[in-house]
C-alpha cells in the first residue's frame, strides 16, 4: 500500500485493487464505511475520492482489515480554484474584422476592433452563435454616421460592436434591469460611453421615442421579433437596414414568410450550428 501526504490539503484519489473479485462487495461497503462518498469500478479497481478532512490511516486500516492482500494506491488530486476556473471555458472569437473577448484575454490587442465584455448574467459574450451571428452580417453595413437601435441588448455586446464600428448613435435597449448594470459596465469600458446610451424598458415603448434609426438589431427569440416587426418597421429610417437573430434553422421557412409579407427583401444570412440570423431591408 502507498500513502498520500496527510498534510496535503487536496482531495485524496484512492484506486484499491482487491485481491480478488469475491473480495469486490465486502471492500466497497468497507470504503463507505471508511470515509468514501461514493465508489465507482474501473476494471479491476476500485475507485473514489477522499475528502481532505477524511481519515486516510483509518481508510487504509479498515482495508487492510478485510482484505490484507490488496493493493491500494493513494494520490493527490490537482488543486482547482472553482473561482476561476469557469474562465477557462470563454474564448476570444474573431469575427470578421472585430474580436469579441473577456477582460483577461483582451491585453495586447487592438482597442480600435476589440470588444471587451465582462460575463456575467446578461446574454452577450460572444459565446453564442446568434450573437457571432449579428456581428458577422452588421460589418457589411456602412455605419459611419448612423443611428443604430439594439434591441434585447444583453451585454450591450451588439451595441458596442455598432459603435466600433462607427456609427454615431446607438441605443442599447433592455428590459432585464439585472442586465442594465453589465451593459453600463460594457459599454464604458469599451470607451464608447459618449455614442452608445444604455435604456432600460420595454422595445415597444423606447423604439418609438428614439426613431427613427437607419439600423435595427434585435437578437431575442422568433416569437418576440415577429410580435415586434410591424414596430421595428415603423422606427426604421428609409433605406434602413434590420438584422435579426435568435431563430433556429428549422424556423427559417415561417420567419421568411413572415418577413416577406410584410416587404422586407433579404439582403444576407448566416448560419451557425442551430441558429439562423438574417440582414434585410426595404
Amino acid at each position: 500500500m502507498t500513502n498520500a501526504d496527510p498534510t496535503d490539503a487536496r482531495w485524496t484519489r484512492a484506486a484499491c485493487t482487491p485481491s480478488s473479485t469475491s473480495q469486490t462487495e465486502t471492500l466497497i461497503a468497507t470504503m463507505f464505511a471508511a470515509g468514501a462518498e461514493g465508489v465507482h469500478e474501473d476494471g479491476a479497481h476500485l475507485i473514489t475520492h477522499l475528502p481532505p478532512t477524511a481519515d486516510v490511516e483509518r481508510f487504509l486500516a479498515a482495508l487492510r482489515a478485510v482484505d490484507p492482500a490488496s493493493i491500494v494506491e493513494l494520490s493527490p488530486l490537482e488543486l482547482i480554484d472553482w473561482s476561476t476556473k469557469w474562465r477557462d471555458r470563454i474564448t476570444a472569437h474573431h469575427l470578421g474584422g472585430l474580436t469579441v473577448t473577456p477582460p483577461w484575454l483582451a491585453e495586447g490587442r487592438d482597442p480600435a476592433t476589440t470588444i471587451v465584455i465582462e460575463p456575467a448574467m446578461a446574454f452577450g459574450t460572444g459565446e453564442h452563435p446568434t450573437t457571432r451571428g449579428v456581428v458577422r452580417l452588421l460589418q457589411a453595413i456602412p455605419l459611419a454616421g448612423a443611428s443604430v437601435a439594439d434591441l434585447g441588448a444583453g451585454s450591450a455586446v451588439l451595441a458596442i460592436a455598432a459603435a466600433k464600428l462607427r456609427a454615431a448613435r446607438v441605443f442599447a435597449i433592455e428590459n432585464d434591469a439585472d442586465s442594465i448594470g453589465n451593459a453600463e459596465l460594457n459599454v464604458t469600458t469599451n470607451g464608447v460611453l459618449d455614442r452608445v446610451a444604455v435604456l432600460e424598458g420595454d422595445a415597444q415603448l423606447l423604439l418609438p421615442l428614439v426613431a427613427p434609426v437607419q439600423v435595427i438589431l434585435a437578437n431575442i427569440i422568433s416569437s418576440v421579433l415577429l410580435e415586434l416587426l410591424p414596430l421595428m418597421g415603423d422606427s426604421l429610417a428609409s433605406g434602413g437596414v434590420m438584422i435579426l437573430s435568435g431563430i433556429l434553422r428549422e424556423e427559417r421557412e415561417m420567419m421568411v414568410a413572415a418577413l416577406e409579407t410584410a416587404g422586407w427583401v433579404i439582403d444576407a444570412e448566416d448560419a451557425e450550428e442551430q441558429w439562423w440570423s438574417v440582414r434585410v431591408r426595404r
